[in-house]
């Protein structure tokens, strides 16, 4: 009789059922969904970018390297842009541009963790310009590199070879510069907020 006495056309309350039988209310709290956590991009890896930047400095800085031994050294410089800018050919146990040549076998090693740490980064590269920098970076140590382990006086302790020498200025060559310029583009990446699996972060 209480299904009769109910007015027809009227709605039923959230909390009865046609049964008469109260229902629950739901819970306000599964009603509200928690926000998924970002997920990451799943773009196209780049690492055949990185290879292939690497690949292109190392093969630049190493031919150009053979040419300067082979037709430079023991010679006068070339002059470039008058006495601003010329080529001559030394060789460098330091650094880049000529610093700390005590200690080339640290340099060495550096180097070569430098390699492993980039090899390591590649498993997560999803950004261009990042793979682009990762790449210079990684051609520019391989090239100095290189040099380290094969030429005199010894393994892993091989002079580098320099020959871009800008007045008042260190001689240097195209793996340094390589090393320079991804360097720098890491750190305006950096600045803006762009991580190497291409997220992007304001902080």
């Amino acid at each position: 009789m209480a299904e009769a006495e109910r007015i027809i056309g009227t709605p039923e309350t959230p909390d009865t059922a046609g049964d008469g039988q109260e229902r629950p209310e739901p819970d306000a709290g599964q009603e509200q969904k928690q926000d998924p956590a970002p997920e990451r991009p799943r773009g196209k890896r780049r690492v055949a970018v990185l290879f292939a930047v690497a690949a292109f400095a190392y093969l630049l800085d190493l031919g150009s390297k053979m040419l300067v031994v082979a037709k430079l050294e023991h010679h006068e410089p070339i002059e470039i842009v008058g006495d601003w800018l010329r080529l001559a050919a030394i060789r460098n146990a330091g650094a880049a541009f000529g610093f700390g040549e005590a200690f080339t076998i640290i340099f060495t090693v550096i180097a070569a963790a430098v390699i492993v740490v980039i090899a390591r980064l590649a498993r997560k590269l999803h950004s261009l310009p990042w793979a682009i920098a990762l790449g210079l970076l990684l051609g520019g140590a391989l090239g100095n590199l290189t040099d380290r382990i094969f030429r005199a006086p010894g393994v892993f302790e091989g002079a580098v070879v320099d020959f871009i020498a800008p007045k008042h200025f260190a001689v240097f060559n195209l793996a340094d510069s390589a090393i320079v310029c991804g360097g720098i583009l890491i750190v305006i990446l950096s600045f803006r907020g762009l991580d190497p699996d291409g997220t992007v972060h304001k902080d």
